[in-house]
């Protein structure tokens, strides 16, 4: 099969860049800083296909990602639920007594609201978990941490604190597959 791509939201390291490399591993992902931008990729051909999280088991609805894959005009080809593991990380040398700030994409904060209530920790939005990786790195403030998959730490030179920050065990999000109608 011919190399083809897929979009996502979000940078390398995300929960949809991860999923993508395990469900589409003979496609290139290919980031994009919005759901719109991902989907649009695939509404005009730049990409053949887009995988997007619409649901996740702690939070419901991830929006606005369901509503754009309800009106995209393209089809659902697939669909896969996948365990979410959320790490709490920072630049090196940082201490868990040191956080005062966690950033993260909105979906999985609320993912973590216990737990980072627990913490005493603040949220801060951010556009996608492993974006939040990369401006924690690139700050070099130890007073900030990201919340993002495991992996992210590796790609962005930070160090765990503590994984498993989900509040649930059985924490997961349902992907969709989207492309073009008749494609």
């Amino acid at each position: 099969m011919a190399r083809g791509c897929v979009a996502y939201q979000g940078a390398p390291g995300s929960f949809s860049h991860e999923a993508c490399a395990v469900l589409r591993p003979w496609d290139e992902p290919v980031g994009h800083e919005t759901f719109a931008a991902a989907i649009d990729a695939v509404r005009h051909g730049r990409c053949d296909c887009a995988l997007i999280p619409v649901e996740n088991s702690r939070i419901g609805t991830v929006q606005p990602a369901s509503d754009l894959v309800m009106t995209s005009g393209l089809d659902v080809l697939a669909e896969v639920w996948r365990p979410i593991r959320l790490a709490l990380m920072a630049p090196n040398g940082a201490r868990l007594s040191d956080i005062r700030t966690v950033e993260s994409h909105p979906a999985a904060l609320g993912q973590c609201t216990a737990t980072l209530s627990g913490l005493n920790l603040r949220a801060v939005e951010a556009y996608d978990t492993a974006g939040a990786a990369s401006a924690v790195a690139e700050a070099g403030d130890t007073s900030r941490a990201a919340l993002a998959p495991v992996g992210a730490a590796d790609i962005y030179g930070l160090s765990i604190l503590r994984n498993d920050m989900q509040d649930s065990a059985d924490n997961r999000t349902r992907f969709v597959l989207l492309g073009r109608k008749g494609a």
